[in-house]
């Protein structure tokens, strides 16, 4: 079982994960359309700010997903320990950019909230260039626990691991606007004309995304059948498509509510698209 699972919030039954329950009267105080589904759970637990990974005892490191193996073309190097000044850098670029965007941030400011020096920075990185490179490669890392975590990654029928995987997402929809935004989607808009080594890298990190989603609807088309023109590689980039489009209204609104309508009306449309039903 996931790790996250522990303390009783999830439980397994056949070849589905339950929602939670602590004693099903919390659970019945939110009433049939309201009970947090296991994958709104783990999302509230995991956000894309985690670096956590499952301990190597627990069940769930035994089938962890593997990551598409052409992102070993994007990544450089060795990563550096967590806690070092180069990982520390890295975070901070992630906060600050999601906070206020690429150009708006300075390399001072980026030190200022990492806590190292200037020095240190130009130790690691010639450039904001370059950490900005190595920040998009460092936030590929940082979504892996979307495809490992959460119990859903676990169940046996594909469409229900696709929809979870939405869930998921949904539930991340929260706070404010800089916690759950994408760093790269972010910075592309900003960068794209004028930094191809940027544009690049998040263009990477964003196939990544969608090509270790892929499976899953390939395996949906397959036992449920699609129109011949679907692929599993299109819908992943629409369902990115939808997410980051989403992220940019809630910018407009500083609200993640009009986000959530969107990502509600994405998941409805996959399960009709899969003939499930218009139902959220």
């Amino acid at each position: 079982m996931c790790p996250l699972c522990s303390k009783g919030l999830f439980r397994r039954s056949g070849g589905k994960v339950e929602s939670f329950s602590e004693g099903d009267e919390g659970a019945a105080e939110l009433g049939p359309d309201r009970r947090l589904t296991t994958y709104q759970l783990v999302g509230m637990l995991i956000r894309m700010t985690t670096t956590n990974r499952p301990s190597s005892s627990s069940a769930a490191s035994s089938s962890w997903r593997i990551w598409p193996t052409a992102m070993s073309a994007v990544t450089s190097g060795q990563r550096a320990p967590r806690g070092s000044a180069r990982a520390k850098l890295i975070a901070a670029a992630h906060a600050m950019v999601r906070k206020q965007g690429y150009a708006a941030t300075t390399v001072d400011q980026i030190c200022a909230e990492a806590g190292v020096t200037k020095g240190a920075f130009f130790h690691h990185f010639a450039s904001k260039e370059d950490l900005a490179v190595a920040a998009a490669e460092g936030w590929t890392d940082r979504a892996r626990p979307m495809f490992e975590m959460p119990p859903h990654v676990h169940l046996d029928d594909p469409l229900a691991r696709l929809l979870g995987h939405i869930d998921f997402r949904l539930a991340m929809l929260d706070g404010p606007t800089e916690d759950y935004t994408c760093f790269v989607g972010t910075m592309v808009q900003e960068a794209y004309a004028t930094s191809d080594r940027i544009r690049a890298a998040c263009e990477a990190s964003i196939n990544a995304y969608c090509e270790a989603l892929a499976p899953d609807i390939q395996a949906t088309i397959d036992l449920y059948g699609a129109p011949g023109d679907v692929t599993a590689i299109g819908l992943a980039q629409h369902i990115q498509s939808v997410l980051q489009g989403s992220f940019v209204l809630a910018k407009t609104t500083n609200d993640p509510a009009i986000a959530r309508e969107s990502v509600t009306h994405l998941k409805r449309y996959v399960r009709m698209l899969f003939g499930s039903g218009g139902a959220a």
